[in-house]
């Protein structure tokens, strides 16, 4: 059995289509579906069964055998930049995942896990390493405790763990996020329902909409993720990007150049995101190049047309 936590979230749900792609369905999925939206995202997918997040947290911390385990992708967190409850969060992403650690170390089941680039806080060097991290919100915070509890711990690990700080991220399944959806989503709407795009006007010596981010699709997260299943000798912290920084207005063109036609509208930055906006990320990809991963990386005027489709196809 292969268990996902968030498995009907974003990314969970696509490592999950990546699993059944290999004819893999003995896949245990646990998350909260308090938000029953998220079903969507495994309507089409192959399970074997489905757990509430806190019956699979209660069930860990008692040691419950759930037979022989291959791995677990642990997805399930609060992603929330916004949310400033430090006990909650605290709890769902620090806690949890050091309970899952726990779990798996014993038995040397492999854990891959959902790290964040928002380690890096503003930059600007985002390579994995603590002089360079400096969360700026809770979630960043919650995500760099757990790395930094890791690395306390990794000598005395046995089995395989893996860190993955996900950059920006796009891709299929994430329409239930709302507003911490990728910008592709949202120019995809904003085309649909206006025939134009918003984004900021210049900030940080950024011209207008030329604030620039490493925009990843989520196929290539998904094949990070399954790469390292089948390394399990590969452990560490890793950041997943396309070690390239691409600009908003590279986005916006890609998305009106699908669409056929459109504008974009530049609006004044927010007073409250001045000082806390990442202006400009872009992953330094060497540790995981150097573990030996050698897959080719998705530009956006290549991701961002092909994730439309998808978008167009389902009528979303």
């Amino acid at each position: 059995m292969i268990i996902v936590t968030g498995g009907a979230g974003f990314i969970g749900s696509n490592i999950v289509q990546g699993l059944n792609a290999r004819g893999i369905d003995d896949i245990l999925v646990v998350d909260d579906l308090s938000d029953g939206h998220k079903c969507l995202n495994l309507n089409d997918a192959d399970i074997a069964d489905y757990m509430d997040k806190d019956d699979f947290l209660a069930r860990i911390r008692a040691g419950q055998d759930f037979g022989r385990v291959e791995a677990i992708f642990h997805e399930g967190a609060c992603s929330s930049t916004t949310e400033w409850d430090g006990r909650f969060v605290m709890q769902v992403n620090y806690e949890y995942s050091k309970a899952v650690l726990d779990w798996c170390a014993p038995t040397r089941v492999p854990l891959i896990y959902a790290s964040s680039a928002s380690v890096y806080g503003m930059g600007p060097t985002f390579r994995e390493a603590r002089e360079f991290e400096r969360p700026l919100n809770m979630y960043a915070y919650s995500k760099f405790q757990f790395d930094c509890h890791l690395r306390r711990h990794m000598h005395a690990l046995e089995g395989q763990v893996a860190g993955l700080r996900y950059f920006n991220v796009y891709g299929p399944r994430e329409q239930h996020k709302g507003s911490m959806a990728s910008v592709a989503w949202h120019f995809y709407n904003q085309l649909e329902t206006a025939g134009r795009v918003r984004l900021f006007e210049g900030s940080d010596g950024y011209g207008p909409g030329e604030q620039q981010r490493d925009f990843i699709h989520v196929d290539d997260v998904v094949a990070v993720n399954l790469w390292l299943f089948d390394n399990p000798q590969v452990s560490g912290i890793f950041n997943v990007g396309t070690g390239r920084a691409q600009s908003f207005n590279d986005v916006a063109h890609a998305a009106i150049g699908w669409h056929g036609a459109g504008g974009i509208d530049y609006i004044p930055f927010p007073d409250h995101l001045k000082g806390r906006y990442q202006s400009f990320t872009q992953a330094d990809m060497g540790t995981l190049r150097a573990a030996g991963f050698e897959h080719r990386f998705t530009p956006v005027e290549e991701g961002v047309p092909r994730y439309l489709d998808w978008l167009k196809d389902r009528g979303l």
